[in-house]
This record gives structure tokens, C-alpha cells and sequence, in this order.
């Protein structure tokens, strides 16, 4: 199948690029330059073109039979008014402009579109599913109108999936990788009182989740991206803990986060307890579905 992928270079785009052309596939990346990588190796073409900006990159649109739209800034920042702004715009205008760049009969394609557990905002204990009601803070609400401009593909005929990632878990990036050289200074330890949930998905889990949903055109909506077994932040700790053999009791305080990180550390203080239903019912098969079956294939050496 032909891929065409923005954020591709990304954390999980770069997994992901990779897996799909060891797979076979043939895969286009968006990126706004072509510096430091290849222009073509294998299955693997790059493009280059600002997916928040309308260009000749959306010629190509048409020639693909799969979608994927991961670019966006990242979250992990202080959201001040404008990085909120930037925030925003990086995702609606580059869905947007994918969407306007479908063909009038999209009914060959397959558009996937990022968003994020934080869609359902913060309900403490609460189980949440794909059926769970958006939640009001600025998160959830981001995420609310990502989704929106994605749905938009629908009206071109598109099978449209949104994908609602939990923390991806890979060693090499993302917040497993930002966590592990504290602990492994002896510094590692729980986010204010730990009792918050933590949504996660291995990164290995992530890449087939989206080559077995290719394979049920009957699936379309959201989808959640997540383990079955979602862990709190305490025993998230722990278990790294008991992997890297470190302690895992040095508490970072819940009012230091909020200083530091201002209206993003409620996300990282309150989380959210995430099943991925849909998944589960159309009988996907998780390779990593426990915390610790994740961590000791990650954290191997």
C-alpha cells in the first residue's frame, strides 16, 4: 500500500515510517525540509512541503491509499497564550489542508488522524471508552477540534479513524525517555500523589494497531491507543524502579509541577483511566498488554 504520512519524522512517526517499509509498504513523508535525511531508500520517498500551509505537496494526496496525520507541536511545554496558538494551529490548519487535498470520491483511502486520551479530560477512576463523553479543559478541547477537521474527510467519502494515543513507551524519546535518566540517578519517583492514571501503548503496539485496522474496513470513528491495563502513576514508578534496579520513591510535588509547568502539569497531575474497547472487541491482539511485559522488552540490554 502507498502511505502518506506528515509528522513522520517525529518520535513515533520515525517507528513507524520504519515499520511500515520493513512491511513492504511504500511510504511518502511531508516534512518541512529535507536536511539530515534521505530523499528516497527502499519503500521510503520524501517530500517536502509545511503541512500547515496550502502547496504543491497536496497534489500528491490523491496517489495514496493511507493517510496518517501525526504532525503537530508538541505538548510537553508551558502553555502560555501563544504556544496554546501554536498548538492549535499546527494541528487544525495541517488537517485541514489534508482534508482539502482528498479527492472528491475518497473512497480509496484510509485517513488516519492523531488526537490523544486527553480528548476525555479528567474523570478521576472513572473507565472511559470510545463511547466517553470530551472533557472541558484545554486538552480535551484541542483535541475535540482536531478530530472535528478530521471527520471532515468523511464527507469525501474517506473511511476516517482517529486515533486517540496514550503515552506511547518507547526508550528512546517520548516521556519513558525523558523519565529514565532520573531514575537512573536515583532521583526517579511518582508525580505528586501518584494516584493518577497513566494511558500507555508500546510503541511496537501502536504500529501493527494500525496495520490490523487496515484490515477491518467495517472499523471507522475513534479508536483508542492504549493498553488494556492502564497503571497508576505510582506503580508506573515502581516498576520502572524494579526494572533499572533504582529506588523509585523520590516524590516530585504536585505544587512544583504546577509552578514549573502551569496549566500542562494538571495533565501530567490528573491523567485518565483509558480502555481501548474497540480494539479489544475486534479482537486485536496487544503484544504488550502488562506495564512489566513492556518494560522488559524496552528497557532490555
Amino acid at each position: 500500500m502507498k502511505f502518506f504520512i506528515t509528522g513522520g519524522t517525529g518520535f513515533v512517526g520515525t517507528f513507524l515510517v520504519k515499520y511500515l517499509v520493513q512491511k513492504g509498504h511504500d511510504v511518502t513523508v511531508l516534512t518541512p525540509t529535507l536536511e539530515g535525511t534521505e530523499r528516497s531508500a527502499g519503500g521510503l520517498s520524501y517530500l517536502t512541503g509545511n503541512p500547515t500551509i496550502r502547496g504543491p505537496w497536496q497534489k500528491y494526496i490523491p496517489e495514496h491509499d493511507v493517510i496518517i496525520n501525526m504532525a503537530g507541536a508538541s505538548i510537553f511545554s508551558r502553555w502560555t497564550a501563544e504556544q496554546k496558538e501554536i498548538l492549535r494551529s499546527s494541528r487544525l490548519n495541517t488537517t485541514r489542508n489534508l482534508v482539502e487535498a482528498l479527492p472528491d470520491s475518497a473512497g480509496h483511502i484510509t485517513f488516519f488522524s492523531t488526537s490523544a486520551v486527553g480528548y476525555y479530560g479528567f474523570h478521576g477512576d472513572e473507565e472511559l471508552t470510545e463511547s466517553s463523553p470530551t472533557g472541558g479543559d484545554f486538552l480535551a478541547r484541542l483535541a475535540f477540534h482536531w478530530e472535528m477537521e478530521a471527520s471532515r474527510a468523511g464527507e469525501k467519502g474517506a473511511r476516517v479513524i482517529l486515533t486517540r494515543f496514550g503515552i506511547v513507551l518507547e526508550k528512546n524519546g517520548g516521556a519513558l525517555g525523558q523519565m529514565l535518566p532520573l531514575f537512573k540517578y536515583f532521583l526517579g519517583g511518582p508525580l505528586g500523589s501518584g494516584r493518577q492514571w497513566f494511558s500507555w501503548i508500546h510503541m511496537l503496539d501502536l504500529a501493527e494497531a494500525i496495520t490490523f485496522l487496515l484490515e477491518r474496513p467495517d472499523i471507522s470513528g475513534p479508536v483508542n491507543f492504549c493498553s488494556p491495563n492502564p497503571i497508576r502513576n505510582k506503580d508506573l514508578a515502581l516498576a520502572i524502579g524494579r526494572r533499572l534496579r533504582r529506588p523509585s520513591f523520590l516524590t516530585a510535588p504536585g505544587f512544583a509541577i504546577r509552578l514549573i509547568l502551569g496549566e500542562f502539569g494538571s495533565v501530567l497531575l490528573q491523567g485518565q483511566r483509558v480502555i481501548p474497547r474497540r480494539l479489544m472487541d475486534a479482537g486485536y491482539g496487544f503484544r504488550y498488554p502488562r506495564i512489566e511485559d513492556a518494560l522488559k522488552d524496552i528497557l532490555s540490554y
